[in-house]
């Protein structure tokens, strides 16, 4: 009975950590389209009345903002307001920092170690994990995701004999844990590469 409750909690959370973050976006897309739409309506009357004009418009301009702003954010000045922003504010909120390493691994920019892919030995077995962060002992922090929610799992501290990194990018070993284990046979062969 447990092992079932654990896999609907985990699907579950899995589950709301993909919609909720969309059904976020656009929410606040549709809250700006809306913020703006006063400003657009002396425009969306030189168009033809057929044509949602306010609404592509306004939608027009939320885009060209946050072009725009991811533009700015790409400078170097821009860049350090952003950290600024982040380690004042984003930082506290519980959380924040491990969806950013995620989204950021998910994304192909790496980050050294952080999320690396790797084996890991639990009790007698191998199983897939990441890298969190190395200690100044030289032991890993790994994370252990539970199957098929790579976002759920749990975190151990083991000594640098039972961590194994592989050399596999991160959407392949996020793929085999998604996947029910479907694709371990190439994490393994991975291991056994680096190995010899």
């Amino acid at each position: 009975m447990k092992p079932f409750r654990e896999f609907i909690v985990n699907t579950l959370v899995g589950g709301l950590l993909v919609v909720a973050p969309i059904y976020l976006a656009v929410l606040l897309l549709l809250k700006a389209m809306q913020a703006v739409a006063g400003l657009m309506k002396p425009f969306a009357m030189l168009l033809p009345d057929w044509l949602p004009a306010e609404n592509l418009l306004s939608l027009l301009l939320v885009l060209v903002a946050c072009f725009l702003i991811g533009a700015a954010i790409r400078t170097p000045a821009g860049r350090a307001i952003r950290e600024r922003i982040e380690k004042g504010l984003f930082e506290k909120l519980p959380g924040y920092a491990l969806l950013r390493s995620l989204t950021q691994r998910l994304a192909g920019e790496d980050q050294e170690t952080a999320w690396k892919p790797a084996l890991a030995e639990i009790e007698d077995a191998l199983v897939p994990a990441f890298i969190i962060e190395e200690l100044e002992d030289g032991r890993f922090t790994v994370f252990v995701p539970s199957v098929p929610t790579p976002l759920a799992g749990a975190v151990y501290i083991l000594s640098r004999e039972r961590v194994h990194p592989l050399d596999v990018p991160f959407t392949q070993a996020v793929q085999a844990v998604s996947k029910w284990g479907s694709g371990s046979k190439t994490l393994v062969a991975a291991m056994k590469a680096g190995k010899s």
